[in-house]
């Protein structure tokens, strides 16, 4: 049966009213995140090409998560407590000018500082913008929005590689990149100021809202939608589901500082050069746009633990295969691989910070996860540097064995939890059909 044009623009517009509230930040995320993806790929081997070693660069590299880890938590609570939309603004500015800077001051010591900078920026915006789109949010569509969060974030890697490798060739050299990062941190900045709309957020007021059946889109029955049971929010930060929460996300984040420091360097190894390093990075992007928005919607309407073990599993095979492959190329299926993981894992975890999130505390909560993953961010990244002068290879295994310990423990503390929603689910999916 065709799919006739009216009912494809009457799905887009309904898709469009049911996440109007986060549209102009997931917009600006897109923005941010093509800087970023541009200059991941040459970070790196620009600061090894001006003269920072193997061990220094983990050092340089932890700057910018260490910042984080000072400033998540603080910013979140302030955030909880004053006007978001300023945050995120002066957070976008600050790291615009940060990002660019190193192609001015050259060295460790001004790379280290300028990291550091770029970090504490960021450390401003991000629990502001995770708070927000989970108090836009209904519960029950929280693993749908950070989904399509989470692909919005993976558009920008996956188009940023592109857009500053071609810059850089019609321009002739890197600083193209740098400046590109710079300004698209400024126009993310822009875009919250004129078009993100304040909500109000109290310290212990609550933020459940009605849904209109009508944000829906037309529905063949005026009897209103059974959706699947979400438990209350606890009253206190210091509970099951933000402890795990804390464990996975170190876990997770142990991977992305390893792969921050050594990946470059490791395919550069192996015979690659900076197209197919660039395009690693890309496809990173591509399972995570396609997949995540769609496992979130299968989140919000199941049991979390698969998917947590799916986004814990994945990762981790990929990291000891990539330890016995001798052909550039074939990172690019490994990666799809690994990145299938993330685009299960993440909207899962994300649940689980949301889940855990006492009302009126959503910044909070994500300041004080996304702090604790800054701390596995920032020992990965000094540990990989010194392993991988030893062996390039041991960086890998050292992150599938703190991914897979972590991730246990982050399924012990939290399996009574998880065990409750399930079967709230169950219960609700049982009355829906009796």
């Amino acid at each position: 049966m065709l799919t006739r044009p009216r009912d494809v623009v009457g799905g887009i517009a309904s898709w469009t009213r049911r996440w109007n509230a986060i549209l102009p930040l997931l917009a600006a995320e897109l923005i941010v995140w093509l800087g970023f993806g541009a200059l991941l790929p040459i970070m790196p081997l620009y600061f090894t090409d001006h003269g920072v070693g193997l061990q220094m660069l983990g050092v340089v590299i932890a700057a910018w998560p260490a910042a984080r880890l000072v400033g998540e938590p603080v910013f979140g609570w302030v955030a909880d407590r004053t006007r978001r939309v300023p945050l995120m603004v002066a957070g976008n500015i600050g790291a615009g000018i940060f990002l660019f800077l190193p192609l001015v001051f050259v060295g460790v010591v001004p790379f280290t500082i300028l990291r550091a900078l770029a970090g504490l920026a960021t450390a401003m915006y991000d629990p502001a913008a995770r708070g927000y789109i989970a108090d836009a949010t209904p519960p029950d569509r929280r693993g749908e929005a950070f989904g399509i969060y989470g692909a919005a974030q993976m558009g920008g890697l996956l188009l940023g590689p592109a857009i500053g490798g071609l810059g850089a060739t019609i321009f002739g050299g890197v600083g193209f990149i740098f400046v590109f990062g710079g300004v698209s941190s400024m126009l993310a900045a822009a875009a919250i100021a004129l078009r993100v709309r304040e909500r109000p957020h109290e310290v212990g007021a609550s933020t459940t809202r009605t849904v209109d059946v009508t944000e829906l889109g037309p529905q063949r029955d005026p009897i209103p939608i059974t959706r699947p049971a979400v438990p209350r929010p606890p009253s206190r930060l210091a509970n099951r589901w933000v402890l795990a929460a804390i464990l996975f996300t170190i876990g997770g984040n142990f991977a992305y500082g390893t792969y921050e420091v050594v990946w470059s360097i490791f395919l550069q190894r192996l015979g690659a050069g900076l197209d197919l390093i660039g395009l690693t990075f890309a496809m990173f992007g591509v399972p995570i746009i396609v997949l995540s928005p769609w496992f979130g919607r299968r989140i919000d309407r199941s049991d979390l633990t698969p998917f947590l073990v799916a986004g814990t599993v994945i990762p981790v095979v990929a990291a000891l295969a990539y330890t016995v492959i001798r052909d550039p190329l074939l990172s690019v299926p490994l990666i799809l691989i690994e990145s299938t993981g993330s685009a299960i894992g993440g909207p899962a975890l994300y649940t689980l910070i949301a889940a855990g999130a006492p009302e009126g505390r959503s910044s909070t909560a994500q300041g004080i996860v996304g702090a604790s993953g800054t701390l596995g961010f920032v020992v990965a990244s000094l540990v990989a540097g010194a392993a991988a002068d030893i062996n390039i290879l041991l960086p890998f295994y050292l992150f599938a064995i703190v991914m897979t310990t972590l991730s246990v423990g982050g399924f012990v503390v939290a399996w009574p939890r998880l065990q409750e929603r399930a079967a709230a689910m169950a219960r609700a999916e049982a009355g829906s059909t009796a």
